[in-house]
């Protein structure tokens, strides 16, 4: 690992790095899954499937809810009935979440670097959640989710010229971790926010350089 300074791109989660938002996401899967009309079994198995894969593509989690799960056909109107209210759970829920302390002072440190979100999250949520908190000015590449997933949006983004190496991914979880080791990106793992419960046994096994929050990495 290079000291933060060194690094000429930087890529960050969204959910339990750059916002305490990992349960308030469980608790809007939970929500829309009732609406939807689902048993409190099958809606523990969504809830359940979403921990297990946090960082995966909320359509993903979607069709394997419907089909997997309740057995169902993945249709359109499915589809777009679930992604659109679990949209209304979410920017409801996370319309006053934490942030992250040190964003200002880290981009001041890291001032060479290009910045760039990449979540699970939906593309448009976020980039609308950041704009009302004006957290945009501080992600000059841009804020990349879903429907695209992280691999696609990290591939494609490193392609580019705003994504020169050394590059380092900021991330809570297994999945981002995976993406990382991928794209032969330096990694931190963040535990303060995270919902991967065997986190600690997992950073240790791999060797994972492991901080509490983002402010952390200002000191």
């Amino acid at each position: 690992m290079l000291p933060i300074s060194q690094y000429k791109t930087i890529l960050f989660d969204c959910d339990g790095v750059v916002l305490n938002s990992n349960f308030l996401k469980i608790e809007a899967y939970r929500l829309t899954a009732l609406e939807f009309g689902a048993s409190e079994e099958d809606v523990m198995k969504l809830v359940n499937h979403h921990i297990e894969y946090t960082g995966i593509s909320r359509n993903i989690k979607f069709t394997y809810f419907l089909e997997t799960i309740l057995k169902k056909p993945v249709d359109e109107l499915s589809m777009n009935h679930l992604l659109k209210q679990l949209n209304i759970e979410v920017e409801r829920l996370l319309e006053n979440c934490d942030i992250a302390e040190g964003l200002e002072r880290l981009r001041e440190k890291t001032k060479q670097a290009h910045w760039m979100i990449v979540s699970g999250g939906d593309q448009e949520e976020i980039i609308r959640l950041f704009s009302r908190k004006s957290l945009l000015k501080y992600f000059d590449v841009g804020i990349f989710g879903s429907p695209d997933s992280k691999e696609e949006i990290v591939a494609r983004e490193l392609k580019k010229s705003t994504g020169q190496s050394p590059a380092l991914f900021i991330g809570d979880s297994k999945y981002d971790y995976q993406v990382a080791k991928k794209n032969n990106l330096d990694f931190i793992f963040l535990s303060g926010w995270t919902n991967f419960f065997e986190w600690k046994n997992f950073c240790e096994e791999n060797k994972i350089e492991v901080h509490q929050k983002l402010d952390d990495l200002n000191h």
